[in-house]
Parts: C-alpha cells; structure tokens; sequence
C-alpha cells in the first residue's frame, strides 16, 4: 500500500468520523429532551424550557453542519433525516405537552388529557407528511412547534380557555395548506428574517432567563420578532404559488 492509499484512507476515516459526529449532534437531542422532562416531573417549568430551548439550538445548527460534511454520503446506511425527526417529536412534542398537562394549562381533567393527546395525535400528521416542505422552503401545515407554543403560553400567562383554543386550532391547521415560515432557510425577506429570527431568540431567553420578572421593552421586541414571522406565514400562505 503506497503513501497516496494510506492518505485517502486517513481522508475517508476523518470524514466518516465527522459524520457520525454530526449524527451524535443530532442524537444528544433526545438526552436533553429527557432532561427536560425530568425538570417537568420535579416540578421546574423554568428548567424544562430552558433544556428545550437548548435542544432547538441543537436542531437549528445540526442540518447547516449534515450539509456542510456530506453527511449523507460519507453515511449513506444511516437515516439522518429519520433520526432528527425521532429526536424532533420527542422535543417538540412529546416533552411540550406532558409540561402543558403537568403544570394544569389546559386546567385538569379528562379536557386536559385530550388537549394533550391532540397535540400528539396531530403531530404525527405532520412529522409523517411527505409533502411537508414547499419548494420555497415553507412548511404545509401547523409544523408541530409545541415548544414554541407552551413558551408562549408560559411567558404570556396566558388563561386556560385559550391555551385550549389555541391548541385546537393550531392541531387543525397541522391538516391544512397553511403555510408556516422556516426562520433560517425561506429566501423572502431573508435578511430582515433572521434579524427577526435573532431577535426572537435572544428576547426568548432573557425573558426565559429572569422569569418570572418582565421587562416590557424585551417583550415587545419579543412580541414584534413573533408578529414579523407569523405574519411572513400569513403572506406566504395566501400568495400564489
């Protein structure tokens, strides 16, 4: 075996090494979706939210890096893509609605255990949907981000009767057309977008951080971060094409 064998072989081992570090990325998703629930058996609402929150960091930066090292390539006999979407229910909703039951937002009860098998039930919908992703890369349908709306919930202090309107709307829309934004990857407005997407991010977690304290100039950049990229979806889901 001559020096250019042993070199492309070197090559070859480094890329598959960091393949299966990219899936090892992706995978610690599920560890941290069983710390947040642990922190939602003991009671702390704050902590769950915050491993969550970690957890969307994780699934935000694992496909940038899947892509950057070819990962389906140097690894073509495991499913990344599955894997993130195993990773993905548990985190985004699994955890989000045992913390909605546990902590009584959806009050208690046999209305409170349906609130929570809604979201359940809804959400396989959408994590079995083929056609999941526009072209333009919007998702079809409500995109199953309970995290996102318990944290809502959460800061908002919002009431029972709404978090269960919510709930039921927002499961429905899981089956419709209705088009919901993909904060880093849709072209429109793509950098006014992130901004928002940032901005939305870095409110979240000082509003998360010093909960149950408010400041309202946090929330309100909060608040218009939300209005940018809910109303980007709305836009999106009633233009042509």
């Amino acid at each position: 075996m001559d020096n250019e064998d042993v070199t492309e072989k070197i090559v070859a081992a480094r890329q598959k090494g960091a393949a299966w570090a990219v899936h090892a990325l992706t995978a610690s998703g599920a560890v941290i979706g069983l710390l947040a629930l642990i922190a939602v058996i003991e009671g702390d609402a704050r902590e769950a939210f915050l491993w969550l929150g970690l957890a969307l960091i994780v699934d935000g930066i694992d496909g940038p890096f899947a892509r950057k090292f070819d990962v389906a390539e140097r690894l073509p006999r495991f499913d990344g893509a599955l894997l993130d979407l195993v990773v993905d229910y548990l985190t985004y909703v699994v955890v989000p609605a045992v913390l909605l039951w546990q902590f009584n937002y959806f009050g208690d009860g046999w209305i409170a255990s349906a609130a929570a098998g809604w979201i359940l039930f809804s959400s396989l919908y959408i994590f079995a949907n083929l056609d999941l992703k526009t072209e333009d890369n919007y998702f079809v349908g409500f995109p199953a981000i309970w995290n996102v709306v318990a944290l809502y919930f959460y800061i908002l202090g919002t009431p029972v009767w709404f978090n269960l309107l919510a709930t039921a709307i927002l499961g429905a829309f899981s089956f419709t057309k209705v088009k919901s934004i993909h904060p880093l990857r849709v072209r429109d407005w793509r950098a006014v977008t992130l901004a928002a997407s940032a901005a939305w991010v870095g409110t979240a977690t000082w509003l998360l951080w010093f909960a149950p304290a408010t400041n309202h100039a946090v929330l309100a950049v909060w608040l218009a971060a939300s209005a940018w990229l809910v109303g980007l979806s709305f836009w999106r889901s009633f233009k042509r094409g």
